[in-house]
């Protein structure tokens, strides 16, 4: 397998500004619409179930779609895949917007998730292409992973500001604009990528369900961003809630969170350099205990407040970047003549993850407290910490990193 990595010369900001935006609408579609659910099922005279399905759908077929595009783009190439996502994307947000029913709207949302899961399988295939060997690789995810978490602190405010000053299907027109100039900008600027393959059969996926690393390296991932998920499910019930905020000093303490991330990428580069994979994500696994110890300690002997919620979460934050700025890399490491196929699978198995044990975790604890951010962290990094140690028992000592 060859790769023609050389056509890909773009700096480091130039190819993020290239890339990012495909990752941050399949975000906003789901956090810039939640301001307008109460009003949905009057508006489309309808249940509040079926505008339920509208969201949680929507993250399903994200996840589902990612697998049936995956193998396609290792197949005909990232470009098409991504063009052809990307303008389905828009096309769906403008059906959306314009939906007379519930049933065309939900259709239509399903159209829309289809086309996010389509550009992000192809954006994060472009990314083990062309970074999977190169220092780089841990920023840009690091950035990925920011930039998702400050889109979901203020996406609900700019879909409110959006809703209220020009109506709800604004709301879509505009994820349809950003969607358009995304995929003009990647019809002029994003070169082919995909490893130029033989003739011989095209390589099984099987391998990658027997990778110790493939699964070790995807819980990793799922236990940094499932503590996210459940800070941000847990966040508004604790602060306001509980400790009194009002919905614009929520916004901004949640934004802090989301900065610290940011802050934190500008040291991935040289941390994943010095520690390297595994080391990057014991440590990382160890911040998110070291959180959650505090997050337990406030929510014993205290009343919760920025000190004792939020600042507990900036070690869980710098803990979650370290881990997802290379927990791709380990996973796919082995895996670059099917890279979409392993995207695919490595991001559609941590959803379910996420998605799965981080609701049993709210679900099933006090969602209106902070025990849920501590089980969820502290079982998944002991699974982790775990699941390092095989590999560190596999691996000759010869071999083994410095951590």
């Amino acid at each position: 397998m060859t790769s023609p990595r050389h056509a890909w010369t773009y700096t480091l900001p130039a190819a993020l500004l290239l890339m990012a935006p495909f990752d941050i609408l399949a975000s906003l579609a789901m956090d810039i619409f939640l301001p307008v659910v109460p009003a949905m099922p009057g508006i489309l005279n309808t249940t509040p179930s079926m505008i339920q399905l509208a969201l949680s759908l929507y993250m399903v077929m994200v996840g589902v779609g990612q697998v049936v595009f995956g193998p396609l783009s290792d197949r005909i190439g990232r470009r098409p895949i991504l063009l052809t996502g990307g303008v389905l994307f828009a096309v769906a947000s403008l059906g959306a917007a314009w939906s007379p029913t519930a049933e065309a709207f939900l259709a239509f949302r399903l159209l829309q998730a289809f086309g996010a899961s389509a550009a992000l399988v192809a954006t994060f295939a472009t990314v083990r292409d062309v970074y999977g060997n190169r220092p780089e690789n841990a920023v840009i995810y690091g950035l990925f992973s920011s930039m998702l978490a400050f889109v979901s602190a203020i996406g609900p405010v700019a879909g409110a500001l959006i809703a209220e000053s020009f109506g709800w299907r604004t709301i879509f027109v505009t994820l349809a604009a950003l969607a358009a100039l995304a995929v003009a900008n990647a019809s002029l600027r994003w070169h082919e990528t995909r490893p130029a393959s033989g003739t011989g059969p095209y390589p099984s996926v099987l391998p990658i369900f027997a990778s110790l690393p493939f699964w070790v390296y995807t819980l990793g991932f799922s236990a940094a961003m499932g503590s996210f998920f459940v800070f941000f499910s847990t966040a508004p019930r604790v602060l306001i809630g509980r400790a009194g905020y009002t919905e614009f000093w929520f916004s901004l303490a949640f934004a802090t969170v989301a900065l610290v991330m940011i802050a934190t990428t500008r040291f991935a580069k040289a941390c994943a350099g010095r520690w390297g994979v595994a080391g990057c994500v014991a440590r990382g696994m160890l911040l998110l205990v070291c959180g959650a110890v505090l997050l337990a300690a406030g929510e014993t002997h205290a009343s919760p407040s920025f000190l004792t919620f939020i600042l507990p979460m900036w070690v869980m934050a710098v803990g979650i970047v370290f881990t997802v700025s290379v927990t791709a890399n380990g996973a796919l490491a082995d895996f670059d003549a099917i890279a979409g196929s392993a995207v695919a699978i490595y991001f559609c198995i941590q959803s379910l993850i996420v998605s799965i044990a981080g609701t049993l975790a709210v679900t099933l604890l006090n969602g209106d407290a902070a025990w849920p951010l501590v089980s969820y962290a502290m079982a998944m990094a002991l699974l982790v910490w775990g699941g390092l140690g095989l590999l560190r028992l596999r691996e000759p000592s010869s071999k083994r990193p410095s951590e």
